[in-house]
């Protein structure tokens, strides 16, 4: 097995500690004409830890400053709650299945926005689904994980403040999109202007231009953009 060269910066620790690994010799020091030539040199003596001057690590960089958000905020949550409202709420407290309003019919939406799969009930969100309050709070908390994760693959390694990435679930918890959407190949590039423009085209449901949809996407966009939204 071949052995593994030591990182540059455990290198230089090495180097100012005098403490070299076992068998891996340190690469030897330009000769100083100035230094004294003892007769005899013996062993260098290490120099405790606490008399190291670890200035020349600075220009080390050993962790990123670039923010990669990975869950949203709570201001992202509540940003999805204002538009996503919790319906339908009955006379007897629970909350009730509706159909979606572009389509009047599919996918049949409840609580904060859950459509597709049943958790509570089995099968799938149909009319005649019913949660009660706090098992369609449960549902969203699980689902923003699951869409959020969706928007860490999407984005890759692109600089991203923790209002971008609150919009861009908003986004894709709204239109499922991350993955195919212009906005998200702009933000990689980071086209931070040109994302911002992007949500707005994103303002139809069933073939219809909703203002609902408008004014969410300019929410998202001013979120997306700025920090006073």
């Amino acid at each position: 097995m071949l052995p593994i060269a030591p990182s540059p910066l455990l290198a230089l620790v090495r180097r100012l500690t005098g403490q070299a690994q076992a068998g891996t010799p340190l690469p030897p020091e330009a000769p100083n004409p100035a230094a004294p030539n003892p007769a005899t040199p013996g062993p260098a003596t290490p120099a405790p830890l606490d008399e190291v001057d670890f200035s020349a690590l600075d220009s080390v960089s050993c962790v990123s400053n670039t923010p990669r958000p990975r869950a949203v905020s709570a201001r992202g949550i509540a940003l999805i709650k204002r538009f996503e409202g919790c319906a339908r709420l009955r006379r007897d407290g629970m909350i009730e299945a509706y159909p979606d309003p572009g389509t009047g019919a599919d996918p049949w939406t409840i609580g904060w926005g859950a459509t597709g799969r049943d958790h509570v009930n089995g099968g799938r969100i149909a009319p005649g689904t019913v949660w009660t309050q706090a098992q369609c709070d449960a549902r969203l908390a699980d689902d923003l994980v699951r869409y959020a994760a969706d928007v860490v693959r999407a984005i890759g390694n692109a600089p991203t403040s923790q209002e971008q990435f609150d919009a861009l679930v908003s986004f894709h918890y709204n239109t499922g999109a991350i993955a195919r959407a212009t906005l998200t190949a702009k933000h990689r590039a980071g086209d931070r202007d040109g994302a911002g423009r992007e949500f707005a085209r994103w303002n139809r449901a069933g073939g219809r231009v909703l203002r609902g949809l408008i004014n969410r996407r300019a929410a998202e966009a001013q979120m997306y953009l700025d920090d006073t939204a």
